[in-house]
């Protein structure tokens, strides 16, 4: 397939890797050089989410064309105008071009639209989820939490460690048994540690040994961890 993908940072990249590995016709364009997409059968604006409706705004509509978006915090609307349309959000992490390019492969991603990016993503031998509009925000909240904050979880025992003399790579193996735990049994089952069995004593001395700057975090976690282990699960969320 003939694809143009207007967007040259990370996101950009990954997908031009990747789907011209997998044997489409790929041209990288910068978004003020919209000219330059040429007879593309899909136009994929890999844009910041806030230029997306901007983006699109400047492309002239082509009924011979899909235009699509790879946000996903945004609905089809910013894209209103063109006769066909569509977005995949891929659910990966798309650190660097080169890893992003393997992660696209294989990849969850939220569809919408026209069905020809059913095609790229069974091209990248991806899953297909559906997300309603009215749920697009939250989906794309959860999303955030799943990687951005559990990166930021991580400075946050980065920090930790190295105030008490060692390093975060010291702590990574206890964390990727916790986050196998959750992904086995589930959040609930996979709770351990003091909140698990209501150690408070033991909580108030880790409060007394973090520095001041670091006890909201700590406090906003135990916290979770404390409703986590008395939630219902037998109740519908």
């Amino acid at each position: 397939m003939e694809i143009a993908i207007v967007g040259v940072g990370r996101a950009g990249q990954s997908f031009a890797r990747a789907l011209s590995a997998h044997g489409h016709r790929v041209r990288l364009v910068h978004h003020d050089q919209l000219a330059a997409v040429g007879p593309a059968r899909l136009v994929l604006l890999a844009t910041p989410d806030d230029a997306v409706a901007e983006t699109a705004a400047r492309l002239a509509p082509d009924a011979g064309r899909v235009v699509a978006h790879i946000a996903g915090s945004l609905t089809l609307a910013p894209l209103a105008g063109h006769p066909r349309v569509a977005s995949l959000h891929p659910l990966a992490v798309l650190s660097s071009p080169r890893v992003g390019a393997h992660r696209l492969v294989g990849a969850t991603y939220a569809v919408a639209g026209d069905d020809l990016v059913l095609q790229v993503v069974a091209s990248l031998e991806g899953r297909v989820i559906r997300v309603p509009d009215e749920r697009r925000a939250l989906y794309h909240a959860t999303a955030a939490v799943a990687a951005n904050h559990l990166v930021a979880l991580l400075g946050h025992v980065e920090r930790l460690a190295r105030l008490s003399g060692l390093e975060l790579a010291d702590f990574l193996d206890l964390s990727r048994q916790a986050l196998d735990d959750a992904a086995a049994r589930g959040p609930r089952a996979a709770l351990t540690g003091p909140a698990s069995r209501g150690d408070m004593a033991t909580i108030d001395a880790h409060l007394a040994a973090l520095p001041p700057e670091e006890r909201d975090t700590y406090v906003a976690l135990a916290r979770e961890a404390l409703a986590l282990r008395d939630r219902d699960v037998s109740l519908p969320a």
